[in-house]
């Protein structure tokens, strides 16, 4: 007779209370899309949660993009942004004052409208 028998961990996770809505960057991509979780894990016999492997769980700053986790401690700009405090949120864009709209058509910096300076032909020998 045989018996097969799989060893495993696996996790549980879900938004952490009072972190729900909160995106902040990345610390890894740079992208806006970490949020701030709580993480479970388990230690698993035959595919079914048997043994939790942490009592309080663990509170990380996760990317839903390049799955980079980290310690919620670490990230204070998290914690002051979840609080009320200013310190994080999505910068806003720079808004320059004055001076033809970049883009198309309105030309390289330091030069306001005009043709493109004419090229030199190379010259050998």
């Amino acid at each position: 007779m045989c018996f097969i028998f799989t060893c495993g961990e696996t996790e549980f996770s879900k938004d952490l209370t009072g972190y729900e809505g909160v995106l902040c960057q990345c610390h890894n991509c740079g992208n806006y899309a970490a949020k701030v979780i709580k993480r479970n894990p388990w230690f698993t016999f035959c595919f079914i949660p048997v043994v939790p492997l942490s009592m309080k769980g663990y509170q990380d700053v996760v990317c839903s993009i390049c799955r980079f986790a980290q310690p919620l401690q670490n990230r204070q700009d998290v914690v002051a942004q979840a609080n009320g405090g200013g310190g994080g949120g999505m910068p806003l864009q720079d808004h320059q004052q004055g001076g033809p709209p970049q883009g198309w058509g309105g030309g390289t910096p330091g030069q306001h409208g005009g043709p493109p300076p004419k090229q030199q032909n190379m010259q050998y020998g």
